[in-house]
């Protein structure tokens, strides 16, 4: 970090993240800095907005001048962008974990490279991959872009032999990847925190509900020591790996009382929303703490907490804000379309049956 008395952060990509990130520096007097290709995306609302597009090179470098570290909010920012900042400012998380992480083939291969198991998969180029694939790995199955897929998008079941037409037909001609089903009992996911140092901060695993591909509960912490134990095992390796610097998510199936790694975001994530209220220092907090070599803050959590996304509606915020000890996020964009995430609630109880009777009045908000 430079000497300057107050510290700029750079935010390629000004969605609710890079929004979330900047309302968590602002208290500790650090400005933020966004590049978006939109001119009402949400971080403008909190901190300058350079509009430019995200292969626009000497614009990004335009824009990284002057701040002390650049980050991004969106894990499907160009890598060249970013390996294009060396020498303006330093970037982290690194190129490398972001190359990694927006390519599900490379993404696996490397899980599997440092012993985190992972559903059996196989590439799909042609046709007739995937047929060779679907008779090797066994169905039903999965057959997922190996870019730029994310909150469901991108992918085809595939249950039965007339079902591989129609994924083909659906997704071919682009590089696929096809995994085998996971026959998992829930879904979780573990938020970490690595600092330029090498400070590690772990977040208890979290238990995630998702709606046509999207995440729409989370509930915390999902209480195992084993699994606990188990994620922060392979979350090291994966920081230690990148030699990480930020916050990092990895998603796991939780199958027969393991851990089956799904993908990992080299950036806050939507499962860790709950930190902001739940936790002493939020995911947000950390990741700005993580870029700057500021020591890391406290994740002891403040109770039993749990998240809700408000995807395609909000609620009006005077019914919202009526039900007990309920946060409201909103994102402040622009247009509500089904399928967007418009904004979140959180809330904390004492207790995990209050937490529960607290969501269920939440959910009725959706």
């Amino acid at each position: 970090m430079s000497g300057a008395a107050r510290p700029t952060v750079g935010i390629i990509g000004a969605g609710q993240l890079g929004r979330m990130l900047a309302l968590a520096a602002l208290p500790l007097g650090i400005r933020c800095r966004f590049y978006d290709r939109v001119a009402d995306a949400p971080g403008g609302h909190v901190g300058e907005l350079v509009v430019g597009e995200f292969d626009d090179l000497g614009r990004l470098r335009e824009f990284a001048r002057g701040v002390d570290v650049v980050t991004f909010d969106w894990e499907n920012v160009p890598v060249e962008s970013v390996r294009a900042l060396k020498g303006v400012a330093p970037v982290y998380p690194a190129a490398n974990a972001l190359e990694q992480s927006q390519d599900r083939l490379y993404e696996k291969a490397l899980f599997r490279d440092l012993g985190i198991p992972t559903a059996p998969y196989a590439p799909v180029d042609l046709a007739s991959d995937l047929e060779q694939a679907c008779a090797r790995l066994g169905r039903p199955g999965i057959l997922k872009t190996r870019r730029l897929g994310y909150d469901g998008k991108g992918q085809a079941r595939i249950r039965a032999a007339a079902d591989v037409a129609t994924a083909w037909g659906a997704l071919g001609g682009q590089p696929l990847v096809y995994e085998g089903f996971v026959r998992f009992e829930r879904e979780v996911s573990l938020v970490a925190a690595r600092s330029r140092r090498g400070e590690i901060a772990y977040y208890p695993l979290v238990e995630n509900a998702h709606e046509h591909g999207i995440l729409a509960i989370t509930r915390a912490p999902y209480a195992h020591a084993k699994l606990q134990r188990e994620a922060e095992r392979h979350m090291r390796a994966v920081l230690e790996h990148f030699r990480y610097v930020g916050v990092l998510t990895i998603e796991f199936f939780v199958e027969r009382g393991r851990l089956v790694a799904n993908e990992m975001a080299p950036r806050v994530h939507n499962s860790g929303h709950w930190t902001i209220e739940g936790a002493e220092t939020s995911q947000f907090e950390n990741h700005v703490r993580a870029i700057l070599g500021l020591p890391l803050g406290s994740t002891t959590t403040r109770g039993h907490a749990a998240m809700v996304n408000f995807v395609g509606r909000l609620p009006k915020p005077a019914r919202a804000l009526a039900a007990a000890g309920l946060h409201l996020h909103d994102y402040g964009k622009s247009e509500a379309r089904p399928g967007r995430k418009l904004g979140h609630a959180t809330l904390v109880a004492a207790t995990p049956a209050e937490r529960e009777r607290r969501l269920k009045a939440a959910l009725k908000l959706r």
